[in-house]
């Protein structure tokens, strides 16, 4: 009987054994997670699961699969989202602010993704190119058709699922600009909070701008600073996640910024793995281990080369590194020592 990758199964051992054989076709590394996203459609329908839910499971992986191979190949690029209402025209202050935020992040050798409808999302298209674009539209019947900048282009993908479309702009995004939107952009940016407060994704800049004339990101801030701030219903440090900017110099300059030392992380374990552009000597490493002691569960914050399995993975092995023991409830500190170590780096934006 061929050995099967995993103990979650069919509950039928002649079919499992079937499957096991089947993914022996895949890289060896993928058999497991193969074998067992095989045993969950045969779960579905053996377990006579409704029609319309195989329907759902079934759209999204295809939905899903094909944005996989969309974005595969910038990878290495930095990507940058923006949200915004659909409804503002060309001209408007606040579709002049996207466009220009687009534009000048391209010029940092970023690329933009947003909606493929018109509005901001045309905006953002516009200023950055079709060549740095990307479309990430939903098909709605009064809003099915790509706009003009992105319309055609193979970077530009449709989604039936309004979930699936956000594990996509989550999943590749390095940065978030959020111009002033309806129930959509409300629903972007309370999403985009939430996952990072509870560490869901990982930290990335969170802009709120404001156009010239608007107040829209300021009441915003005060409504959530008084309701949920002051009543208790978040942490007083949760709003270092986000940052209302008046400006497009600003904006990229938060965007930007947060790279300088500051690359990516994984867990390796249950410790957390910081890739940096920069070394940290030994007098950072003292002063950010007693400042940031009430997140770190052991030990301290030291210096490591990479590890087992990110040599295995080829995970930027190049960087510098730091490695802690992190205490998962405190997001919203591990981006305060973000920025602590950006404050004495030189600009490296990528």
């Amino acid at each position: 009987m061929t050995e099967l990758p995993s103990h979650y199964r069919t509950g039928d051992d002649a079919l499992d054994a079937e499957i096991a054989s089947l993914v022996q076709r895949v890289d060896p590394a993928d058999q497991r997670l193969v074998f067992e996203m095989v045993v969950t459609a045969m779960r579905l329908s053996r377990e006579e699961a409704d029609r319309g839910d195989l329907k759902l499971v079934t759209a999204a992986m295809k939905e899903l699969r094909y944005s996989f191979e969309v974005f595969a190949p910038f990878a290495g690029v930095r990507k940058c989202t923006i949200f915004g209402s659909a409804r503002i025209q060309s001209g408007e202050p606040a579709y002049e602010c996207a466009r220009a935020v687009a534009a000048e992040i391209a010029a940092q050798d970023w690329m933009v993704i947003t909606g493929a409808g018109p509005g901001i999302m045309e905006a953002g298209h516009e200023g950055a190119g079709a060549a740095k674009s990307f479309g990430v539209n939903i098909v709605l019947p009064f809003e099915a058709a790509a706009n003009d900048f992105i319309a055609n282009d193979p970077k530009l993908i449709n989604f039936n699922y309004f979930f699936t479309r956000k594990v996509m702009f989550m999943k590749e995004s390095h940065a978030y600009v959020l111009l002033p939107g309806g129930f959509g952009t409300m629903d972007e940016s309370f999403e985009l909070l939430t996952l990072m407060q509870t560490g869901k994704t990982p930290p990335a800049p969170v802009v709120l701008l404001d156009p010239p004339g608007s107040s829209y990101w300021d009441h915003w801030y005060t409504f959530v600073t008084t309701e949920l701030g002051d009543g208790g219903l978040i942490s007083p440090d949760d709003m270092r996640l986000v940052k209302v900017a008046s400006t497009v110099d600003e904006a990229i300059e938060e965007i930007c910024s947060f790279y300088r030392t500051y690359h990516s992380m994984r867990f390796v374990g249950d410790r957390l793995v910081m890739r940096l552009n920069r070394s940290v000597g030994d007098e950072e490493l003292a002063m950010l281990t007693e400042e940031f002691t009430s997140m770190i569960l052991r030990g301290g914050i030291e210096r490591c080369t990479a590890t087992d399995a990110e040599i295995r993975d080829d995970d930027h092995v190049a960087l510098a590194r730091i490695v802690f023991a992190f205490d998962r409830h405190k997001w919203a500190m591990l981006r305060q020592l973000i920025d602590r170590l950006n404050e004495s780096s030189p600009d490296v934006s990528r």
